[in-house]
């Protein structure tokens, strides 16, 4: 069976340089499969924190391609501090380029690319995808084209990015027989509304390999299978009476929940 590792590819533009170079370095690498995400447009902070939160999440090599030298910098030592391989893919060349012509660079992000609406419209998805993340914010789920409900560790976040470099403005809703739902769930219309499952041995071994990073090797009440079944149980119940799509994710990869979710939308929900 073959490792598999995630990389991630963060870009101001397109990204599909910093996509070229994983590609090629993940090639000379035949028995291991590289699971690229690639998170392009990204020129605020807000968004970068919320990118690299879900980077250490998953382990992730970052391939980052970012004329904004600040942004760079915050990649660079975001990944320092938090033990994560990652690449400069831009800031070098455009020193040495600089040194060349003794001269500054523009430092202007996409200028191999036009900016149109729908340049704007990806950024305003996942600007709002990141502020309502993890059930922040109830009040704007009525503004969003899709709210993702699960319990915990069902990929709720890595989802919601997904689908937000989708250009559709996403809320994700934590929930648990111990958690409060948001009475706005209930005014939603329940065919944007999706309910995350998974089995439960999936999340048994999900959870406590998230224990032991933590320095946790006993089981709890976190990882205990006979609690785990509850929270399922109640999911199951709760997305019955919403009346919302249920999907398992334990054999299916990001893009593929994604496709169900997207082919499933209501006509007046498609970016």
């Amino acid at each position: 069976m073959k490792t598999t590792y995630n990389v991630f590819v963060i870009s101001d533009s397109s990204g599909q340089t910093g996509t070229a170079l994983a590609k090629t370095a993940a090639a000379q690498f035949p028995e291991a499969y590289a699971n690229i995400s690639q998170y392009p447009f990204i020129q605020t902070k807000s968004i970068l924190t919320g990118i690299l939160k879900l980077a250490k999440e998953n382990q992730a090599i970052i391939f980052h391609t970012l004329v904004d030298s600040e942004l760079s910098d915050m990649v660079t030592q975001f990944a320092e501090e938090n033990q994560l391989f990652s690449f400069d893919c831009i800031q070098k060349p455009i020193d040495i380029i600089s040194q060349r012509l003794h001269e500054s660079s523009a430092a202007v992000p996409g200028l191999v690319h036009d900016l149109n609406a729908a340049y704007f419209k990806r950024i305003d998805a996942i600007e709002f995808t990141v502020a309502n993340d993890d059930g922040r914010h109830p009040e704007n789920l009525a503004r969003a084209d899709i709210v993702i409900l699960g319990v915990s560790r069902t990929s709720k976040t890595p989802l919601s990015l997904y689908l937000a470099n989708k250009s559709y403005k996403v809320a994700n809703v934590p929930i648990g027989p111990n958690l409060q739902l948001p009475q706005e769930v209930w005014d939603l219309n329940p065919k944007k509304v999706f309910g995350l499952t998974n089995s439960i041995e999936k999340l048994q071994e999900i959870r406590a390999q998230r224990m032991k990073e933590y320095g946790i090797e006993n089981d709890t009440r976190y990882s205990n299978a006979d609690n785990i079944k509850k929270e399922l149980d109640y999911a199951h119940h709760l997305y019955q009476k919403i009346g919302c799509l249920c999907i398992k994710v334990a054999d299916k990869s990001i893009e593929e929940t994604a496709s169900i979710i997207t082919e499933s939308l209501p006509k007046f929900t498609q970016p």
